[in-house]
């Protein structure tokens, strides 16, 4: 799904997935083992490595002044936000192939159906695939009636599945389609299968990280993140037991598990603490735009749905590079463009949807998602090529509907049906959509004028035509404030007949500064 830096701000060109952000410099993980080992050889060492909560020293060896002007306090915080970022990363690097495990829930009567399990695995081959060097190189589509089970799978569906993933030693991991795995769980598979098995939350949460650049989208993975540090605190501290007589620190009283617990809620309270200050900085941006009355259009769709690349066309901002992979927007922009009525609108783009996007990712979001809830229109865009266009219409709505945005804005909200060059002959069944071709241009200018009247609508504007004195400032403040859209000049008055799109807010105003 980030903060906006400006108003208006161009697009990102962005890198390919699986390169991540470099670190700013290299700093060893803490290791509660090498941290014990320390204790006994050097004496008392900093136990709480980069997630320290004390106070930072100076380059000359003070403390920081209270003093301290703004710039450098904002530096401090990024610098304080990069301690934060640090981490081992979420899944092995180089060349992985992947064996990708599909349990195919058969649920009882009165269950909830499923989505169909082909498109689920085209979905999550589509999640490999967005990893550099990793690759599917089989796939199994297994049923179960127990998916809450501890192994998932019934005993003879399991036994079958080890021997196979057993028998094939080419396969270096297994990505089991699931949205959380338990940490008993993974313990238990990893040791049936003898390999490394991750899931759906474990795979997004990674190409997360990947596609984040700004400070804001990459906080919010790292808070997404934690619940997965916290499950696996019980795999790490067991292994480090074995090799340790003592499971307290000397003289703290704190075992290694409580430890890392304490350190897990100290760095997440630091996370949404660094998260609150940037949307405090969205918040006073989106104030700046409200001031300014551009309207506002999120535009949103399930991943990969082409909501980028409609954004350029409708924009012909020459800086948006969108790319034809899963989640490759993760950090919200806003690109400015004009409808066939002159009227400035900002289009925010967002993060794409997905089926079964792990809830932790969600609530991480929310707070940028909060963008789309501010907005004056939504533009829903499908990619009506896809097989199963209408699970994924099912999926976004479900979405919206959980982010408590308010009725009218859902009422209105305004649907597309992209990619239609795909579809040979395509007309849509449905009434009040819009079928386009954003790579193609195909239906822009309807589209651009569908959005006109929506905008008019949602906005409440009105189209007036005014008479102005010319000698005075009355047309130059319509130019800033309101839409002109035609001027006739009437010299033998010196004035004008001005036609205009205004909101009833700036039409109050104008009647204040200019009576009569």
């Amino acid at each position: 799904m980030w903060a906006l830096r400006a108003a208006v701000r161009p697009g990102l060109r962005l890198s390919r997935v699986g390169r991540s952000r470099p670190a700013p410099r290299a700093t060893a993980p803490f290791c509660p083992a090498r941290a014990l080992a320390a204790v006994g050889r050097r004496g008392p060492v900093n136990l709480e490595g980069p997630w320290s909560g004390g106070r930072g020293l100076r380059a000359d060896g003070g403390r920081s002044r209270a003093g301290d002007d703004e710039e450098e306090l904002e530096d401090a915080d990024e610098n304080a936000e990069e301690e934060l970022l640090r981490g081992e990363p979420l899944l092995p690097a180089g060349t992985q192939r992947v064996c990708l495990v599909h349990p195919d829930v058969k649920w009882g009567p009165g269950k909830p159906q499923m989505t169909r399990a082909e498109w689920q695995v085209a979905e999550a081959t589509a999640l490999v695939h967005t990893l550099d060097g990793w690759s599917v190189v089989q796939t199994m589509v297994v049923s179960t009636k127990t998916p809450d089970k501890k192994l998932i799978f019934g005993k003879g569906n399991f036994e079958h599945l080890t021997e196979k993933i057993r028998g094939s030693p080419h396969i270096t991991c297994v990505f089991l389609n699931v949205e959380r795995m338990a940490a008993p769980t993974k313990k238990e598979l990893e040791a049936a299968w003898g390999v490394e098995v991750f899931d759906r939350f474990t795979i997004v949460l990674h190409i997360f990280r990947c596609n984040a650049r700004t400070r804001e989208a990459r906080l919010q993975v790292a808070l997404a993140e934690i619940p997965l540090h916290r499950s696996n605190l019980i795999k790490d501290v067991a292994h480090l037991y074995r090799g340790v007589g003592s499971r307290y620190i000397m003289g703290s009283g704190e075992s290694f598990m409580q430890l890392q617990q304490r350190l897990l809620r100290e760095k997440e309270a630091k996370i949404r603490k660094a998260l609150d200050r940037l949307r405090k900085k969205r918040h006073l941006l989106r104030r700046q735009r409200t001031r300014r009355e551009f309207p506002v259009i999120s535009v949103v769709g399930y991943t990969n749905c082409g909501k980028t690349t409609l954004i350029k066309a409708l924009t012909g901002d020459a800086a948006i590079q969108p790319r034809d992979q899963l989640f490759a927007t993760l950090d919200v922009t806003a690109h400015a463009g004009t409808l066939p009525s002159r009227m400035t609108v900002l289009y925010v783009d967002t993060i794409g949807f997905l089926s079964q996007l792990p809830h932790g990712l969600i609530e991480s979001f929310s707070a940028t998602l909060e963008d789309v809830a501010h907005s004056d229109l939504i533009l829903h865009v499908r990619d009506i090529s896809h097989p199963e266009a209408e699970l994924q219409k099912c999926s976004v709505l479900s979405t919206l509907r959980g982010l408590q945005l308010p009725a009218p804005l859902l009422d209105s909200m305004v649907e597309i049906h992209n990619k239609v060059d795909l579809v040979p002959g395509y007309s849509p069944t449905e009434p009040n959509v819009v079928p386009v071709s954003a790579l193609r241009g195909h239906g822009l200018q309807e589209l651009k004028a569908e959005l006109d009247a929506a905008v008019l609508k949602a906005t409440r504007r009105q189209i007036l035509t005014l008479r102005v004195r010319l000698a005075g400032a009355q047309l130059s403040w319509l130019h800033k404030e309101a839409t002109v859209q035609e001027v006739d000049v009437i010299p033998e008055d010196g004035a004008a007949d001005v036609r205009v799109i205004i909101s009833d807010s700036a039409y109050g105003k104008f009647r204040k500064l200019f009576p009569g």
